[in-house]
């Protein structure tokens, strides 16, 4: 059996570090394997990549001036399929497709021609939409009958609204495939299934976490921030801190909750940290998985007031290191919780959010332990082997 992955990082993002460790696995198992990519380079050893970050950015210009997003990067697409010409793949698994380095016609059109077994992945609501990764926060169920008239176009289109084309593209060259899909939760499954998509299988298979890296890890954090040892460590983290992820929720917070509580957000930068209170402690990166295993232990609860996700690791990296998570109820984030370890809250319910703040802070809700027992179920040993049952069961 001889795999290729094909996805817009390699070992960078979530989507890169999956491609890589389900990369591992298969080598482990002496299975041939490679992982076509885009950028940024990297130093993986079967990463083989397709293109760099100047095609990627004229690319992404483009899309936003002729609003055909998916529709352009001709010359890195033809790499692509020279690579899975000379590799001549028994499968290829799809991730993220659509960081601008992708024409879906020319593959597309490949993966028919020669007939081609697909495994897709769908880290988000893109290949069933003309442009939308998600439509929550849009309030858009146009996906389930054609899209138009886009209520989100300014994000991916300066001037044309092509969302109706590409919805009807993305469906002719998306039938007709020998594709399964797989989707990192059960509330993205749901959507599939209303989806020009339903008649394809899909699988549910969680994403996972390295449970050797996230773990109860102490390390000073609190005394290198001077917090106080009465105060309660509210965290966030984050690869991008906007709206979506509730940037305000926690600024909103801050000014309720008075200096017993102690805000921490992860991932920032100078741009976000001009519109923080002073009362946050911004840190713009860690230095490695390690210091932040000792965040997230060192805090008292994490929440995630993102109004659109799909299965968000950080939920499962916190519990790992022993801290329970509150969530707003959206996308597939509730579904890493149960009552042992955390709560949901409605979206946009920071009332909601504020009083579980306080009670679990103030009755010591949930223990460490029973965070710890709920992140052993996503492993990611245990979640990512489930892929390659799947590529086995093809050859049964």
């Amino acid at each position: 059996m001889r795999v290729v992955q094909i996805n817009a990082t390699c070992g960078k993002g979530s989507t890169g570090k999956i491609a890589v460790d389900i990369s591992r696995m298969l080598t482990d198992k002496g299975i041939e394997n490679y992982i076509l990519y885009s950028s940024p380079t990297s130093d993986y050893p079967l990463g083989l990549q397709c293109s760099d970050d100047k095609y990627i950015k004229l690319q992404a210009l483009k899309s936003r001036v002729m609003g055909n997003y998916g529709f352009n990067s001709s010359k890195a697409t033809q790499k692509i399929i020279a690579q899975l010409e000379r590799i001549r793949p028994d499968i290829v698994h799809l991730h993220n497709i659509h960081g601008h380095d992708c024409n879906l016609r020319l593959l597309f059109k490949y993966f028919k021609k020669n007939r081609t077994k697909l495994f897709w992945t769908f880290h988000d609501c893109w290949a069933f939409t003309g442009y939308c990764t998600y439509f929550d926060m849009a309030k858009c169920d146009r996906y389930k009958t054609g899209c138009g008239n886009c209520p989100q176009k300014n994000t991916y289109s300066w001037i044309f609204d092509k969302s109706s084309s590409l919805y009807q593209k993305k469906k002719e060259l998306f039938s007709g495939l020998d594709l399964t899909i797989i989707t990192p939760s059960q509330w993205l499954c749901d959507l599939v299934a209303q989806s020009f998509l339903k008649d394809y299988p899909v699988k549910v298979i969680h994403n996972g976490i390295d449970l050797n890296v996230f773990k109860p890890t102490y390390g000073g954090f609190r005394e290198r921030y001077s917090i106080e040892s009465s105060q309660k460590v509210l965290l966030g983290v984050a690869s991008e801190w906007e709206k979506r992820k509730g940037l305000d929720v926690f600024i909103e917070l801050a000014k309720r909750l008075g200096g017993r509580y102690k805000i921490v957000l992860v991932g920032t930068d100078d741009a976000i940290d001009s519109s923080l209170p002073e009362s946050i402690i911004s840190i713009h990166r860690t230095n490695n998985q390690t210091e932040l295993a000792q965040i997230y232990t060192a805090a008292d609860v994490f929440l995630i007031p993102t109004r659109e996700d799909n299965f968000p690791t950080v939920n499962l990296e916190s519990l790992a290191c022993g801290t329970p998570v509150i969530t707003f109820n959206t996308g597939g984030s509730a579904e890493s919780l149960d009552s042992s370890c955390g709560c949901v809250v409605k979206c946009d319910d920071v009332d909601s959010m504020e009083m579980e703040i306080k009670r679990i802070c103030e009755s010591n809700t949930f223990s460490s332990q029973a965070c710890v027992e709920r992140a052993n179920l996503f492993d990611k040993e245990k979640k990512f082997v489930q892929y390659i049952k799947l590529y086995e069961e093809v050859f049964d």
